[in-house]
C-alpha cells in the first residue's frame, strides 16, 4: 500500500518513513504544502492509497492542501497527523474533508492500524483479511497462509499480492502494480513486475493470477472474498 506522507519535521518524517515502511507501506515523503498540493492534483495522485498530512507546513498549510485536494475531486483517504489538539482544530479538519485525526505524540502501531482501516473502508471492505479460496493475506500481521500453512513472501511479492487481491475483479496494469510496490526514488527494473508475478504463481499456482494480454494482470473475483 503506497501512501503520501506530508511532514516538514526531518526527524519525524524520517522516522515515519522508516517505521511505516517496516509496517508494509510504501512511503513517499514530501516536506511542504505546495509540493503536496501539486502531487495530489497530478497524475501520480492515483497511486496513493492514503495521505498522512501535517497541518503546520511551509508554503501552504495542511488545511489548504486538504481544501485543494477535495475541491479538485480527489477522494483519497486523508489522516491528519498534527500537534494541534483543540476541538475546533479537529472539527475544522474533519469537516474540511479529513477522514481521521491523530494528535502528536502518537503510537506508530496505532497510526498503521488507522491507515489500514481507512484504506479498507475506501475499498468497500469491512473485514481485515483478504482471502481467495484457501489463500489468506493479513495486512496487519504481514502474513500469508495457504490452506492454513504460512507462505514466505518478499516485501515486493506481498505488496503485489495485496494489490491484486484488494482489486479482485479489476485488471491492474504493470504501472499500477509498480506504483503499489515501489516509491518515487526507487529504481524499478523493466521486468520487475513480471518476475514477481512469476514467483507468486510458483507459490500459489498459475491459476491465481491471470494475464490479460496487452493490459495487465487480474485475480478472478469468482471465489475471492474476506474471511469471516
Amino acid at each position: 500500500m503506497r501512501i503520501l506522507l506530508v511532514e516538514d519535521d526531518p526527524l519525524l518524517g524520517d522516522g515515519l518513513q522508516v517505521g511505516l515502511g517496516q509496517a508494509g507501506f510504501t512511503v513517499d515523503w514530501l516536506r511542504d504544502g505546495a509540493q503536496a498540493a501539486a502531487a495530489l492534483a497530478g497524475p501520480e495522485a492515483r497511486a496513493f492509497a492514503a495521505v498522512v498530512l501535517d497541518l503546520n507546513l511551509p508554503q501552504l498549510s495542511g488545511q489548504e492542501v486538504l481544501r485543494r485536494c477535495r475541491s479538485g475531486g480527489n477522494a483519497v483517504p486523508v489522516l491528519v497527523l498534527t500537534a494541534r489538539d483543540t476541538v475546533p482544530d479537529k472539527l475544522t479538519a474533519l469537516d474540511g474533508g479529513a477522514d481521521d485525526y491523530l494528535v502528536k505524540p502518537f503510537d506508530l502501531d496505532e497510526l498503521g492500524a488507522r491507515l489500514r482501516a481507512l484504506i479498507r473502508r475506501s475499498h468497500g471492505r469491512a473485514a481485515p483479511l483478504l482471502c481467495h479460496g484457501e489463500l489468506c493475506l493479513d495486512p496487519a500481521a504481514r502474513r500469508v497462509t495457504q490452506g492454513g500453512q504460512p507462505v514466505e513472501l518478499s516485501a515486493r511479492e506481498f505488496a503485489l499480492l495485496e494489490a491484486l487481491l484488494g482489486g479482485a475483479g479489476r485488471v491492474l496494469t504493470r504501472r499500477q502494480l509498480e506504483e503499489a510496490a515501489y516509491g518515487w526514488e526507487e529504481t524499478v527494473d523493466s521486468n520487475a513486475v513480471e518476475v514477481h508475478i512469476h514467483h507468486l504463481r510458483r507459490k500459489f499456482g498459475s491459476e491465481l493470477i491471470r494475464t490479460v494480454r496487452g493490459v495487465g494482470y487480474l485475480v478472478d473475483p469468482a471465489i475471492s472474498g474476506s474471511a469471516p
